[in-house]
């Protein structure tokens, strides 16, 4: 295909407790309704991040002419935003997302067919969409996400373990005096993604751009999650979906890097307890394999949804 249909749109969305419209901004690669090929819905991390960084996934339209959805979640990007709800662990809610889910859904009149690809806290919330078992859900593609935020904590501390001791020394330093906004302690973290984040050297751009809508506009970002990828103190820091995974009837991929922050421990719970799974690792990726391998990352996904 020599040039890709995209079109980009909002949904409103009728937030109660939000104190003024709301609205989703989505983009829409391929055509839609397709005569042949179900859609793809695309949830990007964060939470609190956008989906500069899975725009690549508009790949799988190109190669193989499935429709790719992409959209900014409530809170960032180009949805509304909420900086005056930043720390109301009330308002920003797991629930809140799949509403915004289902809203969309209805929106572009889908709902009756679709498969789902979530990466990091995409997938969390894929996962635990997934688990109401959902009118159209076809196929669900959970990649770097973990079943649990204890497992990924737990991780997290065994790969801060083989860091250079001066990193893990400015960290537990910052982390203690609650100073995590202090430019060592960015430093120090810059080098942890190096390894877990993403391996590639530059940063691709669009992750690039994903990171600095949630420095410009934290608001979930810190509410939902914390200061980074491996400090948790926001309201996910006790979630878990582990005894609700057997709920998921869709046929589930599961993803992750060899190097991913979403170490296999905390990947093998939806192994353990989705009843129709596979599992497929990038040896030469971490956080973010759909940049960091993203020829096979697009032959594996399209393999998995025509399959």
């Amino acid at each position: 295909m020599s040039s890709l249909k995209v079109r980009e749109g909002e949904a409103a969305f009728n937030v109660p407790g939000a104190g003024k419209p709301c609205k989703t901004w989505y983009k829409v690669y391929g055509t839609l309704p397709h005569p042949h090929n179900t859609p793809l819905v695309v949830l990007h991390g964060g939470p609190g991040s956008t989906h500069e960084y899975l725009d690549i996934l508009s790949e799988l339209t190109r190669l193989f002419d499935v429709p790719v959805i992409l959209y900014d979640q409530l809170g960032n990007g180009r949805s509304t935003h909420l900086p005056e709800k930043n720390g109301d662990v009330d308002f920003w809610t797991v629930q809140l997302f799949v509403d915004e889910m289902h809203n969309l859904l209805n929106h572009l009149n889908i709902h009756d067919n679709y498969n789902v690809l979530g990466q990091s806290w995409g997938g969390m919330l894929a996962s635990e969409f997934a688990t109401r078992q959902p009118k159209g859900l076809g196929k669900l593609v959970i990649a770097d996400s973990p079943a649990s935020m204890a497992l990924w904590v737990k991780a997290a501390n065994e790969l801060r373990k083989e860091l250079p001791q001066e990193i893990q020394d400015a960290l537990n330093k910052h982390e203690a005096a609650d100073t995590t906004t202090d430019p060592e302690y960015i430093a120090a973290t810059n080098e942890f993604y190096k390894r877990h984040l993403c391996r590639l050297d530059p940063m691709p751009q669009s992750l690039v751009d994903g990171l600095a809508w949630m420095e410009k506009d934290p608001t979930v970002y810190s509410t939902m999650n914390g200061p980074n990828e491996f400090y948790i103190t926001g309201s996910l820091r006790t979630w878990n979906v582990i005894d609700r995974l057997h709920n998921i009837q869709a046929t589930t991929l599961l993803i992750n890097g060899r190097y991913d922050e979403a170490q296999d421990m905390v990947v093998e719970p939806f192994f353990q307890h989705i009843p129709k799974v596979r599992w497929i690792q990038f040896a030469d990726s971490a956080h973010v394999p759909q940049l960091e391998e993203t020829e096979r990352f697009m032959q594996v996904v399209w393999a998995f949804l025509r399959g």
